[in-house]
């Protein structure tokens, strides 16, 4: 009985990893018509570059290498959501040669040259602007547009103060502005809410971390499990319908085909042993960016989502209120949380061909 046992196991295990593999083809599908011709100057590319002296990779997809260029640069800190656009598909390429890096420390880049003191703001605004010259070169585009989504966005202003003459202009996507602030409202939404419904569990575990005591317990509930799981749960993280970090996170990377299976290992390596050895959390937490950065020298698109507690919403739309730019514009997202591009790509395709595409 034992050994049949034994043997049903190994058999799970086997075919658990067979399908991994079957999934983990590290390749990128090409864009193609309707008989299955791959379309003119398209590109659909995994690229490696020696980017702030570490190796650093991406993918860079177009429908039409004539397009304007955008940088996507994900949230996390570092933890690459190329999955969710895998997995949703946008369209950002309709419009754009779209370049998804991601960042030292993280996914494809993440590699033991990655140091932890290198980890933090400052050298993460001087690899965007490194990676945005590469596209401006390769693509011989003088500026490109840049997008950036969460934590993302938190050292995008640096980049686009640093040199703005080399954007069109700024996309920002749940825009980070007073973190520690943020943490706050939702740990107390949540809260309340569970408190009201009697979950008796879910307030034990939220009172473990009383976040008006001190800025340590603030970045205790930041790094929490907790945290992640009930903002899922009442609709309030990364996207408003997704309720289950498990399907709708954990899985979704071990089958996005793009990676390998080891650079898939990556991505959780980073996460779970790499990032939080490092200062970057703490730093995104209690850096003030709206002082820091009360103008900027570039047309401004704020989206955020009505349900979007992860980024606070309202903390987003009054940084933006203050914000001076040549031209701003904010766009509020009735379904949405965290992540209205791949929450609302039909009202995002909209704002990019009317507003953004259509005032350039």
């Amino acid at each position: 009985m034992l050994a049949i046992s034994t043997a049903f196991l190994l058999g799970c295990v086997l075919v658990a990893a067979g399908v991994l593999w079957a999934y983990s083809p590290g390749k990128l599908k090409p864009y193609t018509d309707d008989r299955g011709d791959r379309l003119p100057n398209s590109l659909a590319e995994k690229v490696f570059l020696s980017i702030g002296n570490v190796k650093q990779g991406m993918f860079i997809t177009s429908k039409d290498t004539h397009h304007p260029v955008l940088l996507y640069v994900h949230g996390g800190p570092a933890f690459p959501n190329y999955f969710l656009i895998d997995k949703f598909q946008p369209g950002l390429e309709d419009y754009f040669t779209v370049c998804y890096w991601e960042q030292r420390g993280g996914g494809l880049s993440y590699t033991p040259d990655v140091t932890l003191e290198s980890m933090n703001l400052d050298q993460l605004a001087s690899d965007a602007i490194e990676v945005a010259n590469y596209l401006r070169d390769r693509f011989g585009q003088e500026k490109i547009y840049l997008m950036a989504h969460s934590g993302g966005s938190a050292f995008s202003l640096e980049a686009l103060s640093r040199q703005p003459e080399i954007f069109h202009a700024y996309l920002a996507m749940a825009q980070i502005t007073h973190q520690a602030e943020s943490e706050k409202i939702a740990y107390r939404y949540m809260l309340d809410h569970f408190t009201k419904a009697g979950n008796k569990r879910a307030v034990r575990q939220l009172k473990e971390y009383p976040v008006e005591g001190s800025a340590a317990n603030v970045a205790l509930f930041y790094r929490s499990a907790a945290r992640d799981q009930y903002m899922h749960e009442l609709g309030i993280g990364t996207m408003h319908q997704m309720h289950s970090i498990f399907w709708d996170i954990f899985v979704p990377v071990w089958t996005c085909k793009a990676y390998t299976l080891r650079e898939k290992v990556n991505i959780w390596k980073s996460k779970f042993s790499f990032l939080p050895k490092t200062g970057l959390m703490d730093e995104i937490l209690f850096t003030d960016l709206p002082a820091k950065y009360p103008r900027l020298d570039v047309p401004v698109y704020f989206f955020s989502g009505k349900y979007d507690l992860t980024a606070n919403v309202d903390l987003s739309k009054a940084y933006f209120e203050k914000l001076q730019a040549p031209l701003k514009r904010f766009y509020f997202f009735e379904n949405s949380a965290h992540s209205p591009l791949y929450e609302e790509p039909g009202k995002m395709r909209q704002i990019i061909e009317r507003d953004i595409l259509g005032e350039g």
